[in-house]
């Protein structure tokens, strides 16, 4: 793994408890981290159960042991590594979003079609599909329980930028994050829309802004800035993206990622609206999905709580007794079990880069739809895509 953050311990937990708990077809062994620190790298080593650290992921990435690279970096370090890995024969997992730009993203879901040819198998983590709740609303949906698709409203909210005098971090700054709420939690919006509902998004027309412009800078050390602890540096990231969009059938979709949401902590959340009926999940409460049956006698229509805990719905099973609940960490497991399973199948992960790349284009033209005075944008044109990165 390659990258030693909080989404190195999250992924740490997945690859240490999955073994434990699933059958899996082969048994993964947490054989080296590599971080920049090599201090740091080696006690996080230590406490997440990986065999060996290091500061040198072109030398990982170069060893006959190592089957699989994890990575968990910043967003401008995926497109080099991922590319590097997946031409050594490595099967890659990478974190979202996908990459920093449509570009490289482009150059990430290349380089993982030639590579699965030769054996290598490639995956982006939108961890949020295997929370059993969602798992269990995209099979709702696709068994017709709510008929045809008709509106969608997805939100991803956080508050831990609210403070005017949070630091400086990387999550700020373009040249590392390549957006701000839009990239870092919007993604996750977008990817669980069309994973729920089996669409994807065609169109957009979005807005953007940033509410705090600058904060105070890290100490030198703290943070890939490396910058001094007096004065403050300028945020280069939006902290809020709306945006409206389209599905393939011609429903609407809205969105809003915010780190700005005073009291949300973690409040992913996305309603779907049906011809028969309606689903309803919040990140806050993933253990129950709320199910409207529009079809049920007028007298008795009202959302019920399916608690999402029984030995019958997604994953649940190998877990606890019923009722017992699951938390954020058990996702990560999910994700690796599923991901052990495709590469010991030799079959296409889900989601796949082609499907990374796919979101990359949703946010792209998210971004150019709000430097254009909000007008409907393409996600697929790629003619326009370029033109907006040459102007």
């Amino acid at each position: 793994m390659i990258g030693a953050g909080f989404m190195g311990a999250a992924h740490s937990q997945g690859w240490r408890v999955a073994p434990r708990f699933f059958d899996l077809p082969l048994d993964p062994q947490m054989t080296l981290l590599v971080a920049r620190d090599a201090d740091r790298t080696r006690a996080a080593a230590d406490s997440w159960g990986w065999a060996e650290s290091g500061t040198d992921w072109r030398a990982a990435i170069e060893r006959d042991d190592i089957d699989v690279i994890d990575i968990v970096t910043p967003g401008d370090l995926h497109a080099e590594i991922a590319i590097a890995a997946l031409a050594a024969g490595k099967h890659v997992l990478c974190e979202k979003p996908l990459a920093n730009t449509e570009g490289e993203a482009e150059r990430m879901a290349d380089a993982a079609s030639a590579a699965f040819s030769r054996g290598a198998r490639a995956m982006v983590g939108f961890t949020y599909r295997r929370v059993p709740a969602t798992t269990l609303a995209r099979d709702m949906v696709a068994a017709g329980r709510i008929g045809d698709v008709r509106q969608v409203r997805a939100e991803y909210l956080q508050d831990w930028l609210s403070d005017a005098d949070a630091p400086l971090t990387w999550r700020l700054e373009k040249e590392h994050a390549g957006s701000g709420a839009l990239g870092d939690i919007g993604a996750h919006a977008v990817d669980l829309a069309e994973y729920i509902t089996g669409q994807r998004v065609t169109e957009v027309s979005g807005i953007l802004d940033t509410l705090v412009t600058e904060r105070p800078l890290l100490a030198a050390g703290s943070g890939l800035s490396g910058t001094a602890a007096a004065g403050r540096g300028a945020v280069t990231v939006d902290d809020v993206a709306l945006f409206t969009g389209r599905l393939e059938s011609g429903a609407l979709a809205s969105f809003e990622a915010s780190r700005f949401r005073t009291g949300r902590k973690n409040a992913l959340r996305i309603e779907i609206s049906g011809s028969r009926g309606a689903l309803v999940f919040d990140l806050e409460r993933l253990n129950e999905l709320a199910f409207y049956d529009a079809t049920a006698p007028a007298g008795e229509q009202g959302f019920r709580t399916i608690l999402v805990t029984e030995p019958t719905h997604p994953y649940v099973g190998a877990w606890w007794p019923a009722g017992h609940m699951l938390g954020y960490e058990h996702a990560f497991s999910h994700q690796a079990k599923d991901f052990v399973e495709a590469i010991a199948a030799g079959a296409q992960p889900s989601p796949s880069f082609a499907d990374g790349l796919h979101v990359q284009r949703v946010l792209g033209a998210v971004e150019r739809s709000a430097a254009q005075a909000s007008a409907w944008t393409h996600t697929d044109t790629t003619d326009a895509r370029r033109a907006f990165a040459a102007s």
